[in-house]
């Protein structure tokens, strides 16, 4: 599977949505046990990409329930990350837990209400649900609406039970490696 390209991301909301929702989505338990071998397979397929997508990342599996997330998987896929994506890994994770849906998703539905301008996404976003900003400026310190943070759901336990994330690729090519990864890891 050396050099095998992710497909593009899907930017259509319907069709995210249907996706997170889907039963080919759901795992039938996650446990710890679970989140290793899932962040073996991210690991093994990032390392797989072809040089024009790959980047060294940082894969964080964690739980919800208590105050915090707890975090039972976590690597760099190869030397060069950097602690800024602990802060990624940490914002996507938060918009995951707070919406439930991808942080990708949330991207899009934001896109689609200001006309699709990128520029604009950001801002629109902290304005929409008053999100504060430490610097006072327009980015959310403790939300990200870049893909990468997926929702793990169990089938017959409602909500979000944990979150995948990746950060390091292209914000679609970290949607797109957890999508393909947990549709084959679930299949």
């Amino acid at each position: 599977m050396e050099d095998t390209p992710l497909p593009p991301a899907s930017t259509d909301l319907r069709d995210l949505a249907a996706l997170e929702s889907s039963p080919s989505m759901l795992f039938q338990t996650f446990t710890s046990a679970t989140a290793w071998s899932l962040g073996l397979a991210l690991r093994s397929r990032i390392l797989s990409l072809p040089s024009t997508q790959r980047k060294p990342a940082l894969i964080s599996i964690s739980l919800t329930g208590g105050l915090e997330p707890h975090v039972i998987f976590q690597c760099a896929t190869e030397p060069g990350t950097v602690a800024d994506n602990e802060v990624w890994v940490r914002r996507k994770r938060n918009t995951v837990l707070r919406w439930g849906v991808s942080s990708w998703l949330m991207r899009n539905k934001m896109l689609a209400g200001v006309g699709g301008d990128a520029a604009r996404v950001e801002a629109a976003f902290v304005a929409k649900f008053a999100l504060p900003s430490s610097s006072g400026g327009k980015v959310a310190d403790e939300y990200a609406i870049h893909g990468g943070g997926f929702p793990v759901r169990v089938k017959g336990v409602d909500g979000v039970v944990g979150v995948i994330v990746v950060s390091g690729l292209k914000q679609e090519d970290d949607h797109q490696v957890i999508v393909e990864v947990v549709r084959e890891f679930i299949g």
